[in-house]
């Protein structure tokens, strides 16, 4: 009886594993990704990393730069495009464009970010370079060198692999951080379900956002999936939480989608934004010499917000160069200091002090007339 029960108990395991075991084991949600990151979108801070700047190629995550830098070059999205005939049947997803047609600018850009149309990036790529493919290249590649992208190079508009195609996880997040600053572009992201102009022969197009976190996580606002068979899976997610934006980037990575959600609810668990300096902020007063008034306020104009684990405030310095003592006159605004924040030892925000007020100078005769007028009538 003995070695039944035990037998049976054994069987029992077994087919506990079998039936429940995946259902309870877990990993990493990011360990199969080629690389990741998560980064807070103001300050860049990096807040989960694993290979972040290992360059890689990215698919169709490259028309996040697609995007920024026809919305950077274009004055008025309803501008018309007619459809250059080299963008007509380009390899991989498309809107299928047709020879002759006539979109707007901004029904390329949905086109380009719900859909994925690789030939609605080259018929924005032709258009803003004038006709030429290289230009606009050139502009993509200008841009990783404003925002000092040391892990990126951009051979086309669309991310279909290429020699000299490639990013970094953590490149690709600063790139998407500054496309977020443009409300357009955060628009057409966030955007679930758009119908644009279509053929005349087939009638409108119905495009539907392929970033399904949009739908089933809570704040994501967008931003972009890619795929080819070297890229592999890649997915570039924000996020918008009680007040702090977070970029998620995974390349290479066959559940693109668990693990964007999980490292964004894990940082978001860890992570608070924490106001370090507010907006327009009262700093002292400064003794004005030989000026109408005694002293002059001064103070800083930008805010500045990081995100802090909750054991981490205490590393937080801020040190502000003043001087002892001004000379009149004075202009209203006038840059007279600076301070620093510091994060450990590390600078992480700096940013001018002003004078709140004009003060003029007054005449040494004036002063001596008024502490003699004060000195006989008080």
């Amino acid at each position: 009886m003995k070695k039944i029960l035990a037998i049976i108990l054994i069987i029992s395991s077994i087919l506990t594993l079998k039936f429940t075991g995946f259902k309870t084991f877990t990993v990493n949600a990011d360990y199969y990704s080629k690389a990741s990151v998560v980064i807070e979108s103001s300050s860049k801070r990096v807040l989960s990393e694993k290979n972040k700047d290992e360059r890689l190629a990215m698919a169709s995550t490259t028309k996040i730069m697609t995007a920024l830098i026809t919305l950077e070059n274009t004055e008025n999205l309803d501008e018309e495009v007619k459809i250059d005939d080299r963008a007509v049947g380009i390899e991989g997803t498309s809107i299928y464009l047709k020879k002759g047609e006539t979109l707007t600018v901004k029904e390329l850009l949905y086109g380009l970010m719900l859909a994925s149309g690789n030939d609605a990036s080259m018929a924005l790529a032709y258009h803003i370079g004038k006709g030429d493919m290289q230009t606009f290249v050139d502009l993509m590649n200008k841009k990783c060198e404003e925002l000092n992208l040391k892990n990126t190079s951009f051979a086309n508009p669309h991310g279909l692999d290429a020699e000299n195609h490639y990013t970094s996880a953590y490149d690709l997040a600063v790139i998407t951080s500054e496309a977020m600053k443009n409300e357009d572009f955060k628009e057409i992201v966030s955007t679930k379900f758009m119908q644009i102009t279509g053929h005349k022969d087939v009638g409108n197009r119905y495009l539907r956002n392929k970033q399904r976190l949009l739908k089933t996580m809570e704040g994501c606002t967008g931003v972009k999936s890619g795929f080819t068979d070297n890229a592999g899976r890649c997915l570039v997610t924000s996020c918008m939480r009680d007040g702090m934006e977070l970029i998620c980037v995974v390349l290479n990575c066959p559940n693109m989608f668990e693990a964007s959600e999980k490292l964004i609810n894990d940082a978001y668990s860890i992570y608070k934004m924490e106001c370090i300096i507010e907006p327009y902020n009262y700093i002292t007063n400064i003794p004005v010499n030989e000026g109408e008034f005694e002293s002059v306020k001064v103070y800083s104009m930008k805010g500045f917000s990081y995100p802090l684990k909750e054991n981490e405030k205490e590393l937080i310095n801020i040190e502000k160069e003043l001087p002892e003592i001004l000379d009149a006159p004075i202009e209203k605004e006038q840059i007279i200091g600076n301070l620093k924040v510091y994060f450990d030892k590390d600078i992480i925000f700096e940013e001018n002090i002003y004078t709140m007020e004009e003060v003029k100078s007054v005449d040494i005769k004036d002063k001596v007339k008024d502490i003699i007028d004060k000195w006989f009538y008080e």
